[in-house]
Order: structure tokens, then sequence, then C-alpha cells
């Protein structure tokens, strides 16, 4: 069983909450899927307040769940504690590193799972097993009682199976977040980015004219804010995690070779570049939320892949969404038809900073249109 790492299944009526263990809670160790960090990892002394929240609106904790080493690969595949099965496929990755809780809430075993994302690690997993997951605006959840991979990135979200199981989510997140319904009046801004499968771009542009026209627009920082993502996280990682390569026997080869990898690149003095292309990216973003209801593309720019030995996916199924992270925006991740597939695509809409009330809004009006 690679979905949990601890199971709980707390018992009483309320919603069933999976949390990634990369989250504090109480009485149990957080180890972040690391061997190096879980020999190290005593039993938490209290909820993070994330959890905390949800206990007070009635959720029952039902375990903490999988994830890739130390949240930094996105492919959901973890040698030491095993890889979640694919509900959809099991021959491709669940996607990551919130991967055990797209897998819980896919099957059924959670209504809600609270994930984190710094690269896309709740959109990505929500797209690969086709289900709902809302990577938060910067700041406006707690990061308290979290493990970190980039402080300045990271943020805590929830992910379910559909638009309401999402919305449930931020209400134990956040008590009385109710979605304010979507204006049809709205237009959508339709980022093209290069790379993308055709399929894909056509299936997320037909589900998107469900709802009404959208207007083509482009972006010049896009493609350097992807990078920018890369460096932010090195620089930050490498100095928080850093010193676990000093027994690299306790991490999985590919997570040793990472942390180098990061130590290399925090060392280039590139971190000035990446925060202006991150306050670059930002306004023309805000720009085009000005007049626009929301942004968006697809979460991933082809199918589902097959596991890959050599890491090379991870560059694949970041390309779309660490930007967003970059820019501090909230973003909703949504399966779409994939004609001639028995995979979904997923669309991602980005909306203004805090602005997540009407972006659950929009995606329940969209879900509406698929169904």
């Amino acid at each position: 069983m690679t979905t949990w790492i601890i199971r709980t299944d707390e018992p009483g009526d309320g919603p069933r909450l999976a949390v990634k263990d990369a989250i504090d809670v109480a009485g149990l160790p957080t180890t972040a899927g690391c061997r190096a960090v879980a020999e190290r990892a005593g039993p938490a002394a209290s909820d993070a307040p994330v959890v905390a929240s949800a206990r007070a609106q009635g959720a029952r904790i039902t375990g903490k769940v999988n994830l890739t080493e130390l949240c930094m690969v996105a492919d959901g595949v973890n040698p030491w504690t095993g890889t979640p099965v694919n509900p959809l496929d099991p021959s491709r990755v669940p996607g990551g590193s919130s991967s055990g809780s797209a897998v819980a809430v896919a099957t059924g075993e959670a209504d809600v799972a609270f994930g984190t994302d710094t690269a896309g690690s709740v959109r990505i997993p929500a797209a690969c097993c086709g289900i709902a997951g809302l990577k938060t605006t910067n700041g406006r959840i707690p990061l308290d009682g979290v493990y970190p991979l980039s402080p300045t990135l990271d943020i805590v979200g929830p992910m379910g199976r559909d638009v309401a199981a999402v919305v449930l989510g931020m209400t134990l997140l956040e008590p009385g977040f109710a979605p304010v319904p979507y204006d049809p009046a709205g237009t959508i801004a339709r980022l093209r980015v290069d790379g993308v499968d055709p399929a894909i771009d056509a299936a997320v542009d037909e589900a998107l004219r469900r709802l009404g026209p959208i207007t083509d627009v482009a972006s010049e920082h896009y493609a350097d804010a992807a990078t920018a993502n890369g460096m932010i996280i090195s620089d930050e990682a490498w100095r928080l995690d850093g010193h676990l390569l000093a027994e690299p026997a306790r991490l999985s080869g590919r997570i040793a070779r990472r942390l180098q990898t990061m130590h290399e690149v925090s060392g280039a003095g590139k971190l000035d570049w990446a925060l202006g292309v991150k306050k670059a990216l930002r306004a023309e973003l805000d720009a085009i939320l000005t007049r626009h209801a929301a942004i968006a593309l697809p979460v991933l720019p082809c199918v589902t892949p097959e596991p890959d030995e050599a890491d090379e996916s991870d560059l694949v199924l970041t390309s779309l969404v660490g930007q967003i992270n970059v820019a501090g925006l909230p973003a909703f991740a949504l399966p779409v038809p994939l004609p001639g597939s028995h995979l979904p695509a997923s669309v991602q809409l980005i909306g203004p900073a805090d602005a997540e009330e009407h972006l659950c809004g929009l995606a329940a009006a969209l879900e509406t249109t698929l169904t």
C-alpha cells in the first residue's frame, strides 16, 4: 500500500481528510517522504494551523499520504516509500509531489486532501489522476508546521474529485469560504505557450468555448519564469536541505543528484535575475487579469507520462505550472475530456491574487458545462 504513509482512520461522520506527509499532524511524525528526515522525526507536538482549522470544521484525519522525497520531484515516484498507483492507468506516473493526496481522493479513500505546491505539486498530480486541485495565492494560507521546500513559492492547497470537494477543502482551510458564481459576461484569456501537444490545446479550447468566447494572449516572461522557478527553489532548498548530503545513503540517488545540482545553481549568482522575472511576470499577468476574468492554459503539455529513469519527464511535467508559483497567483486545475484517449487533459485557470472565491465559481461553471 503506497498511497499512505500512516493510516489513522479517525472515527466520526465529518469529511475524510488525507494530509500530505509534509504537513504536521499532532502525534505523528512528518517524514517528507524521505528516510533522512524520517529517522530523526519525532511525533509532531501540535497540528499545523491548516490541520487545526480542518479539525475545527469537523474533518476527520484519515492519515498522512505519500509524496516524493522532500517534495522535490514532479512525477510522484518515490524509491523509498513506494509510488502511489495512478488509478486511471497503472502504467503512468501519479504526478507529484502530492502524489498520495491525488490518489487518495481519486480512489475514494478520502473526500478531500491537502497538498503543497511549489512548482505545480497540487496541479500536476490532479491532472495526472483526473481530479481537481487548487493552488492558492502565495501567503493566503499559513505555512507554519509545513515542511519547507522553497518558502517564497510554497503553498498549501486542497484537492478533491470535483470542484465541490475542492470548495469543501477551502472551507476546511478558511471557515466561511464561499465561491462567487461566475459572471457569463466575463471573458477568458487563453495563454498560448510553445511545446504543447496540439491535441491537448484543442481539448482545452473546446472545454473553454462552452463557457463563451476566449481571447488569445501571449506572455513575454512566461518561458523565463520556468527557469526563475528553478533558480528560486534551488537557492532556498539548498539552504534548507543541503545538509542532508552529509549522509547520501539516506537519500535516493536522484534526490542526492538534485541537491548537488541545486548547490551548483544556487552558487551561479542569478537569483537577482530570477526575482526580477518574478516581478515582471506578476505585473504582466495582473495586467491581463484587469481585462479578463481568468487566464487559461493546460496544466500538462502532454498526456500523463510513464515513469522515466532519467527523470527527464520532470521538466515536461512542470513546464506550464511553476510560473504561477513565481507570479504568486491562484490556479485551479480541472480535468477536461481528451477525445481518443482514456486519459483526460487538464485546464489550468489562473485568477487574480486572493480571488479563489471567483476562481472556484468559474471552475464550477466550467465543470457544469462538461457534465
